[in-house]
């Protein structure tokens, strides 16, 4: 299964926050599974970095390659694709970031790993334990 991470999931893994249950870790986790971690994540993790909202251990230039790395995840460029995508899909959720890992995760036959419910709204297949 291919699995693209919410932004929040992904924070949450690379803390080993406790949000992260262990059967989703379990999943997370599973050499039968991909993970992919977006463009679109890195940016919103910098933007709120930069506002003061997002307090990481190090720069974020430095903090979110290196958990992409060290977790072994695939990074997700954002497409035209999926940005046309955006474009068509139904204003139910305001955050444009949530709304781009959508498009992105409908483009790429990705199932979108998160706990917000308003994602579940949209026509893609979401993940959470």
């Amino acid at each position: 299964m291919k699995l693209l991470l919410d932004t929040h999931s992904a924070l949450w893994m690379f803390a080993g926050s406790p949000e992260i249950s262990p059967a989703l870790q379990q999943d997370i986790t599973a050499p039968a599974n991909q993970l992919y971690f977006s463009d679109a994540s890195a940016w919103e993790i910098v933007i709120k970095h930069t506002l003061g909202k997002l307090p990481l251990p190090s720069p974020p230039e430095v903090f979110v390659p290196a958990m992409v790395n060290q977790h072994a995840i695939t990074r997700l460029a954002i497409s035209s694709e999926a940005i046309l995508e955006w474009g068509k899909l139904p204003m139910i959720h305001r955050d444009p970031f949530d709304r781009l890992l959508v498009a992105q995760a409908i483009r790429e036959g990705c199932t979108l790993v998160s706990s917000d419910a308003e994602i579940r709204k949209y026509p893609v297949a979401v993940h959470w334990k």
